[in-house]
């Protein structure tokens, strides 16, 4: 159940990359345990948008907020140069972990090595702290029997899984997902997906970039559609799925016709038809 408290707040959020605004203005907010599931066709802005919430992309404009408090105004704080600036940014990161597409793993390291790395550079857990607390998440997402297998070692599915448990090994407020398992063979999607179903079944706070439709009906609280840079329409999965307001919105899903009909069978339908 969610609370009143914003975890992550962004408003007005604009990228520009060369002559092509990106972002056009974005305002969202995640409340404690919000599963916001971020859909669109590919270029609308999502990817971008999640990247600049955690200041891998500098937002040109607009402010960025953990449970309250500012971190980010235009793109100052991404391009600083001060050490307290520098500091932010870090402590921003510890807050809001994002998991990549690409699953980014250390191959030089074991799944357990990978997961205890951040507990110790930055919580500064001693090793065998930091190797308990992998361990423990290592199981929670089922692979306490990959532990000392190497990332060439492991399925696509398990490298997520590995990705996933390092993003939770820093106790974040949020989690960002940028599209899961579009990297995944089909047999490997629903292995994450189920642990990001737990995850949110725990009431932790997640924005997940997404084409998996049913799981976002399924598992999310909120849909937000994103169309060329602007928020097209945000409401509760039902009524995003079954009555979208907007035309837009209605024609995305409608290539997803296979996977999306009314609760009697209907195929979804715009307000304005």
């Amino acid at each position: 159940m969610t609370s009143s408290t914003a975890v992550l707040s962004a408003q007005g959020i604009r990228k520009t990359f060369g002559d092509h605004e990106v972002l056009k203005g974005i305002s969202l907010e995640a409340r404690r345990g919000d599963v916001i599931a971020i859909i669109g066709s590919s270029g609308s802005g999502k990817s971008t948008f999640l990247r600049c919430l955690n200041l891998l992309e500098t937002p040109d404009a607009g402010e960025i907020q953990i449970n309250g408090e500012s971190v980010s105004h235009s793109g100052a704080v991404a391009r600083a140069s001060s050490a307290v600036e520098k500091t932010q940014v870090r402590e921003l990161r510890r807050k809001v972990s994002m998991v990549f597409q690409g699953f980014y793993l250390w191959s030089h390291m074991t799944a357990l090595q990978n997961v205890m790395e951040a507990p110790m550079r930055v919580q500064k857990f001693s090793k065998s702290d930091a190797a308990e607390k992998a361990a423990a998440l290592l199981g929670k997402v089922g692979l306490a029997d990959r532990a000392h297998h190497y990332p060439n070692q492991l399925s696509g599915g398990q490298q997520q899984r590995v990705a996933i448990a390092r993003a939770l090994a820093v106790d974040p407020e949020a989690i960002l997902f940028d599209e899961p398992t579009s990297a995944l063979d089909p047999e490997l999607v629903g292995e994450v997906l189920r642990v990001i179903t737990d995850l949110a079944t725990e009431g932790r706070t997640m924005l997940v970039v997404t084409h998996e439709m049913n799981f976002a009906r399924k598992v999310a609280n909120r849909v937000v559609f994103f169309h060329q840079g602007k928020i097209e329409e945000d409401g509760i999965p039902e009524e995003v799925f079954t009555a979208p307001r907007s035309d837009r919105l209605a024609e995305f899903l409608s290539s997803y016709h296979s996977s999306y009909h009314g609760a009697h069978g209907q195929t979804v339908r715009s307000h304005s038809e």
